[in-house]
């Protein structure tokens, strides 16, 4: 164990530095875990986030009234062991009374999703203003370990020592397909990156739009563009042409048990998961229960499989269990399964062959999934939501490239993220844990499992927060 000397030195009357890369959720919620636990020694918490508030992060960093939560918010909370946190907050500060489409016919509740991410600031301001966490507002810039311990310095030039590093940022912003992005580099309605400030407004209200992939961020894209009164004809393709599943109509409880004799094989596993499902139909229950359940038990699932069957799922089943997992709000599902009732919204199976300019007509080549001819279609508009870009982790930022060549990180097995054993612990190229640097959130996927939703992000900063305090007392 490497640490800086207050770890080696029980004498010592300093606290340990702890510093976060990532505001959003996970950051936030590790460091209110940190700054909650009662038996822990007192640390200094310091936050690198560029945004201006503490828990936005990517997701919840918007004003798009469209945008809505797609978890109802019974389980959205940031204390897991307090699931209605979120809900009592939102009655307390009357947040609905001026959004009527919150509340849906059976009670549940899907708010616009920058509420949510007032929730989470309004957990830390406390800590915030009384100083139990330190926000630098701008993105970490070089990352160092000198002499044991971190060194970092942002954007605008402040630096930090830090005994311990959390990483919690989040996945690289999808990248468009190269045949796109050469072809229509410099187009004006070319939108690579939806979630960037604006990047719908350059679309017209009637315009042709190619929305290339089918997921939770296609979902938004559409219903934002029918949100600014687009009247235009939607094409939304992906390889597999799976679309973002609604929610039950009816609340369930999770259904069925997949941790007895977990399976050691992917193929078995989806046979189990499938069985379970045909089971509770005939108690009545839909296949959400299931999947609830598989999401539920999900790490304890993940760390039966050997590394070789975690690639099966990824490289196979990943697309299936997304379109699953990732349910689209209520709300905006309505506005789906109208503009493809009016034939104003296509969804295809397909991949992108070809792309070219043709006075300012975006042509696209498709071939067809199952096909062998192709097919051309001319569109006003594209935009790219094909998901984060997790081959380009390591060059997405700097700081990770450079902490990666100095062998202190490296990317799992399965390509999800950044390798880490159970405690956390990030495992550098040499194969062995940092003892001083832990990788929280979705860039954990690989070791744990999912860790892209609720309620697996609270909890699991919730467990890097204990696994750091373990390592402070172990130390003093």
């Amino acid at each position: 164990m490497t640490l800086s000397p207050f770890f080696r030195s029980s004498t010592s009357s300093a606290k340990p530095d702890i510093a976060i890369i990532g505001g959003g959720v996970t950051g936030a919620a590790v460091a209110y875990h940190l700054a909650h636990q009662e038996k822990a020694p007192k640390t200094d918490i310091v936050i690198f986030e560029p945004r201006e508030r503490i828990g936005k992060g990517l997701a919840y960093d918007t004003a798009d009234p469209v945008h809505r939560i797609n978890v109802p918010a019974a389980r959205m909370s940031l204390l897991p062991d307090d699931p209605d946190h979120f809900t009592r907050w939102l009655e307390a500060a009357d947040i609905l009374c001026d959004d009527a489409e919150a509340i849906r016919p059976d009670g549940s509740v899907f708010p616009r999703r920058g509420v949510f991410g007032d929730y989470v600031f309004s957990c830390v301001r406390p800590l915030l203003e009384t100083g139990g966490i330190r926000h630098v507002r701008s993105a970490a810039s070089t990352v160092e370990k000198i002499d044991g311990r971190w060194h970092i310095v942002s954007d605008n030039g402040e630096s930090v020592d830090a005994d311990i590093l959390v990483i919690a940022t989040t996945h690289p912003a999808p990248a468009p397909p190269r045949r796109l992005a050469s072809a229509l580099a410099g187009h004006p309605r070319f939108v690579a990156n939806p979630t960037a400030a604006e990047a719908l407004a350059p679309i017209r209200q009637g315009d042709r739009v190619l929305v290339v992939g089918n997921g939770l961020t296609s979902a938004d894209v559409i219903a934002s563009l029918k949100q600014r009164g687009h009247t235009g004809r939607i094409s939304a393709v992906s390889r597999r042409g799976l679309r973002s599943r609604g929610h039950a109509s009816i609340t369930q409880e999770p259904y069925g048990d997949f941790l007895s004799s977990p399976e050691t094989r992917a193929s078995r596993l989806v046979m189990r998961i499938r069985k379970a499902i045909r089971d509770a139909a005939k108690e009545g229950l839909t296949w959400h229960a299931v999947l609830d359940q598989v999401r539920a038990q999900g790490s304890g699932l993940w760390s039966a499989l050997s590394t070789a069957e975690r690639r099966r799922i990824v490289r196979h089943l990943r697309p299936y269990w997304d379109v699953h997992r990732f349910r689209i709000a209520p709300q905006v599902e309505e506005v789906l399964d109208h503009e493809i009732a009016t034939g104003m919204l296509e969804i295809r199976a397909g991949s992108i062959e070809g792309a070219e300019i043709v006075d300012d007509v975006i042509r696209i080549v498709i071939r067809p999934r199952g096909g062998d001819g192709m097919e051309q279609h001319e569109f006003d508009a594209v935009v790219v939501t094909t998901g984060p870009a997790h081959s380009r982790l390591l060059s997405s930022q700097d700081w990770l490239w450079r902490l990666s060549e100095a062998g202190h990180i490296k990317i799992d097995a399965t390509g999800l993220g950044l390798d880490c054993d159970r405690d956390a612990l990030a495992i550098g190229k040499a194969g062995a844990a940092n003892q001083s640097l832990f990788i929280a959130g979705p860039l954990a996927r690989g070791q744990f499992g999912e860790l892209m939703g609720f309620p697996q992000v609270p909890e699991h900063a919730r467990f890097v927060a204990t696994c750091i305090e373990a390592v402070i007392q172990s130390s003093g």
